[in-house]
């Protein structure tokens, strides 16, 4: 059914991790599909260019994020119950929407399974980053709450 499934993570959401990942595992094991892990550290350039924060400073910070990112992606990946050629993980810095939407095409992904917290109205019945990700994919997407 499935050959490449993408998972969007937030490491520093556990809830909204375990919930879409039970699912993601699922789907995997029933069609023998690939598992692709992804989190994308926010890009945060836009707010210190108007408030004048030095760029080497956010550099270096966005480096220990992806870093960091990347270590809490692996331990995640190592606790997946599939084959390790199954599963794999990728972290980029930028804006969690476009990096998902881009990152399915990348890897010709024909699932992708996200997270979404209990939504505000604000939010349209789903998180913000749900809600883009389903509005612009180019594939089926399943939300998980």
């Amino acid at each position: 059914m499935y050959k490449t499934i993408l998972v969007p993570i937030d490491v520093t959401e556990d809830v909204l991790t375990s919930n879409a990942l039970k699912h993601a595992i699922y789907l995997a094991k029933m069609s023998q599909a690939k598992l692709m892990l992804f989190h994308s550290v926010p890009d945060i350039s836009k707010f210190s260019i108007s408030y004048n924060y030095h760029y080497e400073l956010l550099n270096s910070f966005a480096e220990k994020a992806v870093a960091r990112s990347k270590d809490e992606l692996k331990a995640i990946a190592e606790k997946v119950d599939l084959p390790a050629e199954q599963v794999s993980y990728f972290v980029d810095y930028g804006t969690p929407r476009d990096k998902v939407l881009a990152k399915a095409k990348e890897i010709h992904a024909d699932l992708i399974v996200v997270g979404s917290r209990h939504p505000s109205i604000s939010t349209h019945l789903l998180g913000s980053t749900a809600s883009g990700i389903v509005a612009h994919a180019q594939v089926s997407v399943l939300v998980v709450r």
